[in-house]
């Protein structure tokens, strides 16, 4: 039997490094760097994005019985305008964060991670204008080596 993306990956510390490793790139890109530069972020907000992207790559429910739940990521991000750039940007830094943080260089992998982001992106953008109203009780989403998986 195959194993998880989150077990393939090497588990929490893994995305730990990930997360760490994402948001370090966030920060020095110069067009994504003041959304992750706010001094009132969240001092959790690396660990949270680890826990989070475990959960949705086949982890311990650690996010959504602890930290959030959809909605909640959904409302964080939305209300903001056309983000279409910083989402393009935004995926690619999470595809070079995965070699800073030395996660497997399997293609099929890789492309797995690529795909959710890319997925993750879009999600984000479905409320991103003015004003949205963010639905409540949003499915935490699960992603497999075969995509979506819910």
């Amino acid at each position: 039997m195959r194993p998880t993306l989150y077990e393939f990956a090497g588990g929490a510390p893994a995305f730990l490094a990930l997360a760490t490793a994402h948001h370090a790139r966030c920060l020095a890109d110069p067009e994504l760097n003041h959304p992750f530069s706010h001094p009132d972020q969240n001092p959790q907000h690396v660990q949270r994005l680890a826990a989070y992207w475990g959960e949705v790559f086949g982890g311990p429910p650690d996010y959504s019985t602890a930290m959030g739940d959809q909605s909640e990521v959904q409302q964080m991000h939305s209300g903001n305008g056309d983000m279409t750039d910083l989402g393009r940007r935004f995926v690619e830094c999470f595809v070079v964060a995965a070699d800073d943080a030395g996660l497997p260089a399997d293609s099929e992998f890789r492309a797995a991670l690529r795909a959710y982001m890319e997925w993750a992106v879009a999600d984000v953008l479905v409320y991103s204008a003015p004003g949205v109203d963010v639905p409540r009780g949003l499915a935490m989403p699960h992603w497999s080596w075969d995509g979506r998986q819910d």
